[in-house]
């Protein structure tokens, strides 16, 4: 897929006040400073297009992306930041939340796990959460190229055996790098591939 176009449409706290219409929406979400920005930036070739930050948990909107003019990449706050405050981080559930469950133009919601880190209680019990509410989503492990390439395999191996033991069968899995682009092609085709259904 070529990317033509990719421009900053809205972002909002109301998942109601998202775009009308019906073009396909994929979502990007993840843990805090997992480097979901980035990819996104990396996908679009953009440098700036989503707003990278070294503060964790900057994103606290929902943002619509709209790309070629066709479809939206839908940037999502990060979950899990502890230093927030309970009130805060019950708002941000609920965001995040109220957009996954009754947002029907989501097509897709590319989950970014850290391939730095071994399997995470949180983004476990999240992927768990998705799975029980039939939610449709890959994984996206991010910051291969911090790695070795053996760390790396056996890091993905770890959360494959782990998803394994609450699934009979594991969602699409994607590896990446927004630094060196691995992973671009495999994720645009696999959008290309959903946009014609």
């Amino acid at each position: 897929m070529i990317i033509k176009s990719a421009k900053f449409e809205i972002s909002n706290t109301d998942v109601t006040k998202c775009p009308q219409g019906t073009r396909h929406e994929y979502a990007f979400i993840g843990r805090s400073n997992v480097g979901k920005s980035s990819l996104i930036n990396m996908l679009t070739q953009h440098s700036s297009l989503a707003k990278t930050s070294q503060t964790p948990g900057k994103t606290l909107l929902i943002n619509h992306f709209l790309i070629n003019d066709e479809w939206y990449i839908v940037d999502l706050p990060g979950y899990g930041y502890a230093s927030r405050s309970k009130e805060s981080r019950e708002k941000l559930k609920y965001i995040i939340e109220s957009y996954i469950m009754r947002r029907e133009q989501m097509t897709n919601l590319f989950v970014l796990v850290d391939s730095r880190h071994k399997p995470q209680k949180i983004d476990m019990e999240f992927m768990q959460w998705l799975g029980e509410n039939g939610v449709p989503f890959s994984i996206v492990f991010t910051k291969l190229d911090k790695l070795g390439l053996n760390v790396g395999k056996a890091n993905i191996g770890l959360y494959k055996q782990s998803l394994l033991e609450y699934w009979e069968e594991l969602p699409p899995i994607f590896e990446s790098s927004s630094v060196d682009g691995r992973g671009r092609d495999a994720i645009l085709g696999y959008i290309e591939q959903l946009n014609k259904l």
